[in-house]
């Protein structure tokens, strides 16, 4: 049986329940554990959104998008479809050209790597793109590709959703640089090197032991991935730092002429993890003019508990491993003598693994602005902006799909952020550095692409 994309990936498949939103007259969609937002602040979220751009920094398509239950126009299952972005008062969103090998499919899986690897991993993109290509073309009503951020606001003022085309993952590129303009010619506007595991282009910072992947084994990016920095900063795509390493990051700190962005990232003061941010490195980006996407998934949010710990200290011991020191092998199967187990044991240890931290509870929204909050704080407002991570084991309470976004205003305005701020968080910021970062192209690379790619709006 296929397994859930989140599991493939080697990280947490979280269930894709959909909180109930609560109705009214006005289609206000706000919820809280704890008893509900005031009137006012309902009635001035509500406003608000009714004139201010939002964007949701990652989303990813699933493989199936499109079929039953997940047609793109239709209030189905997802967690984005254009039914709920219009309820919510999205304005757009990345969504995510995604790749990696399906180790977890066919015949005694898992599976270790294998020459097809790469090109299943390929496929997985080009299904992906296909889905948002056809989006575009069945509702031409309803939605376009926003190439620049002039673009996004136009397709807003005609009542368009606007689609942002990001890629995450270098592993399917295999090691082509001349797949960043072929992608860029498609559309492509923001480009993410790292996944979980390593690839030719830089460290990850969830090295794979079943890949026989080590720690920091380029010591950041490797030189293909140093030329990537340079190509991307002449096509005038953003650089998407989640996920790298912290060595990786600081290399593209160190080259980087543009601004870059954490699409999908958490301060790692709330939950040390190599996967969440140092402030060092939340520093690095707002000294680039980026920005921190502040991601809405549970276990980036908040500490396991107490009940997961022991659960997993006794999977642990099961499986003769050491017990914890922090939360780095807690929330996917990376202790370094992974690398010689047999497949069979593997699989067996990372399901039993995955099927204890699904039963963590959800954070909420106080958790989510929580870590706003703490960007806020060391980055300033001008540097920080949302993201949700929907369809990938994304989402908090009250904050569930793209149809509850208001609910994230709401709990922004009891915290006293002013309304010009909340416009900066939704999408202000993300379209400044969008803005910048195609001015600092290089006119030749640039206009080489422009004049190439096909438009679908």
């Amino acid at each position: 049986m296929t397994k859930t994309r989140s599991r493939k990936a080697l990280y947490i498949g979280l269930p894709l329940a959909l909180v109930a939103a609560l109705g009214g007259a006005a289609g206000y969609y706000f919820w809280k554990q704890d008893g509900g937002y005031p009137r006012a602040i309902v009635q001035q979220a509500n406003d608000l959104h009714e004139h201010m751009l939002s964007f949701d920094s990652h989303v990813t398509v699933p493989l199936g998008y499109g079929s039953t239950g997940y047609e793109a126009d239709k209030d189905g299952r997802g967690q984005f479809d254009l039914a709920k972005a219009a309820k919510g008062r999205l304005s757009g969103a990345a969504l995510t050209v995604f790749g990696w090998p399906e180790l977890w499919n066919g015949p005694n899986a898992p599976h270790r790597p294998t020459p097809g690897f790469i090109d299943e991993a390929r496929n997985q993109q080009e299904v992906r793109y296909k889905i948002i290509s056809g989006i575009v073309r069945d509702f031409p009503n309803q939605v376009g590709i926003a190439y620049t951020p002039e673009d996004f606001r136009r397709l807003n003022g005609e009542g368009k959703f606007a689609i942002f085309i990001s890629m995450l993952n270098a592993y399917p590129l295999g090691s082509d640089l001349s797949q960043l303009d072929l992608w860029t010619k498609r559309g492509m506007r923001m480009f993410g090197f790292s996944y979980t595991g390593n690839n030719a282009w830089a460290d990850s910072s969830r090295p794979l032991p079943f890949f026989n992947d080590t720690p920091d084994a380029f010591g950041g990016l490797s030189p293909l991935g140093e030329q990537a920095v340079k190509r991307l900063n002449d096509l005038g795509v953003i650089i998407d730092v989640s996920q790298m390493s912290t060595l990786a990051l600081e290399d593209v700190a160190r080259l980087s002429r543009a601004p870059f962005v954490a699409s999908h990232s958490a301060p790692r003061a709330l939950v040390d993890i190599p996967r969440n941010l140092s402030d060092k490195e939340m520093q690095l980006i707002k000294d680039s003019g980026g920005v921190l996407q502040v991601v809405a998934f549970t276990t980036y949010l908040k500490p396991l508990s107490k009940p997961t710990l022991e659960k997993l200290e006794a999977l642990r011991a099961r499986f003769d491993l050491q017990p914890l020191q922090g939360l780095t092998n807690a929330l996917m199967p990376g202790d370094p003598i992974i690398a010689i187990w047999p497949e069979a044991r593997f699989g067996e240890y990372a399901s039993s693994l995955y099927a204890i931290v699904d039963e963590e509870p959800r954070a909420g929204l106080k958790e989510y602005v929580d870590a706003i909050d703490y960007a806020v704080k060391k980055m300033g407002i001008d540097h920080v902006g949302i993201s949700s991570d929907f369809n990938d084991g994304g989402g908090v309470t009250g904050f569930m799909n793209v149809g509850e976004i208001r609910n994230v205003t709401a709990e922004l305005l009891t915290r006293g952020y002013s309304e010009t701020d909340i416009a900066k968080l939704w999408a202000g910021n993300f379209l400044r550095v969008w803005g910048q970062v195609q001015k600092a192209a290089n006119p030749v690379a640039q206009l080489a692409n422009s004049s190439q790619e096909t438009r679908h709006d």
